[in-house]
């Protein structure tokens, strides 16, 4: 017998005969089992962790192989998973999920609340608010004022990225189940090969990729540096940049933690010990972008540096706010990178702040290098990095 598959979210599980549905509040309850073997155990583990992580706040995705007609949109209302181990036999992962029924792709509109104020900056910028929905999304809608857009081709297929967003509009739109995880921004934990669901669940230290099919970041085996692969022309392209304070590259990263992981927002914080105390970096993906957002903390002053770990001949600017690469590199592109608040141009290329505890920064390219498309100049970079609005996705009837 061939077992079909339930998705929930970003977890694939084995689907079993029984969907358990009740009336008027429409919940469901499921269970199943997840074994090694077939299964690796570092993939057992993974997905017992996954399960128990499931967020109860956003609403999920939820598609089945076998009862398609049951694929809609969903809210955890409790999950659990017990593991069993048979030393030197098999493991085991019995699970329970109860869920909460918001609607087919028919019933429901999705919306973004977009909230907060522009990000604090030195450059008197107003920033720009635009706003990326997963890729198949439909009928976008923000009132009587329409906004602007353009495309940008990632990984997952074409993103429409929406641009001028009216003042204190929440965009709604609509989407297929099936369509709701494309384009997503996603952490993979590189040693089960598995995307990483929740924040209550552990990260492997120097073992994850941060990824939203347009930007894909990695550490690497050299001490405070981080691989910025950007997407152009069908293929990654890497540049590595130096972490750095009071000179010295930061130490090897102790740990990893998830401060938010959302399909439209993803923030990771990396710690790493010093003598004394310690530092810490914040690496920030959202869907649809083009650039990594990051904010570096120590716990005493010092000079605090993001900058290429291989020179590239580079034109300041900032006292607008960003740095540029002079000429194209090789993939046709140019690095880009800033900060929202008075930095110093690192000659390498990058940015830098001396006698601070604190540096934001931002790192991309200029896609297209010396004729980028609109939207993806690194002063739209930069206008788009400052009007970042906060994000939350809700499920609202039509």
């Amino acid at each position: 017998m061939t077992w079909g598959s339930i998705r929930l979210g970003r977890t694939l599980l084995r689907e079993r005969f029984t969907a358990a549905e009740t009336g008027i509040a429409r919940s469901m309850d499921l269970d199943g089992q997840e074994s090694n073997p077939p299964l690796t155990r570092v993939v057992l583990v993974a997905t017992h962790d996954n399960i128990n992580a499931l967020d109860s706040d956003a609403p999920i995705a939820v598609t089945w192989t076998d009862k398609p007609e049951r694929n809609g949109f969903y809210q955890v209302k409790g999950c659990n998973s017990t593991i069993t181990e048979h030393v030197g036999d098999r493991v085991l992962a019995d699970w329970k999920i109860g869920l909460d029924r918001l609607g087919s792709a028919g019933e429901v509109d999705l919306q973004s609340r977009l909230t907060g104020a522009v990000r604090l900056n030195d450059f008197s910028l107003t920033g720009e608010r635009w706003h990326a929905p997963p890729i198949g999304h439909y009928a976008y809608y923000t009132g009587s004022t329409n906004p602007t857009s353009m495309t940008r081709a990632t990984l997952d297929g074409t993103i429409t990225v929406y641009r001028s967003i009216p003042a204190a509009a929440s965009p709604r739109w609509g989407c297929s189940p099936l369509d709701y995880l494309k384009g997503r921004v996603r952490v993979t934990d590189t040693t089960a090969g598995l995307e990483v669901d929740g924040t209550q669940r552990p990260v492997p230290a120097t073992a994850w990729a941060l990824s939203n099919g347009l930007v894909n970041v990695t550490p690497t085996v050299t001490a405070g540096v981080i691989d910025v692969q950007a997407y152009t022309g069908s293929a990654w392209h890497s540049k590595l940049w130096n972490v750095t304070i009071g000179g010295s590259n930061v130490a090897t990263w102790d740990s990893a933690t998830l401060l938010r992981n959302d399909l439209e927002h993803i923030v990771l914080r990396l710690t790493a010990s010093r003598s004394p105390g310690r530092a810490t970096v914040d690496l920030a993906l959202r869907r649809g972008s083009r650039i990594l957002e990051g904010y570096l903390q120590s716990g005493s002053s010092a000079t605090l540096a993001v900058y290429r770990q291989a020179s590239e001949t580079n034109t300041s600017f900032a006292a607008s706010g960003y740095v540029i690469a002079t000429g194209n590199d090789g993939d046709g592109n140019r690095f880009a990178a800033g900060s929202a608040r008075t930095f110093t141009a690192h000659a390498n290329g990058g940015v830098s702040k001396a006698s601070a505890t604190a540096l934001d920064f931002w790192l991309g390219v200029q896609a297209g290098g010396g004729s980028p498309a609109s939207g993806d100049a690194a002063t739209d970079l930069r206008n788009q990095y400052v009007g970042s609005l906060a994000e939350a996705t809700y499920c609202v009837r039509r």
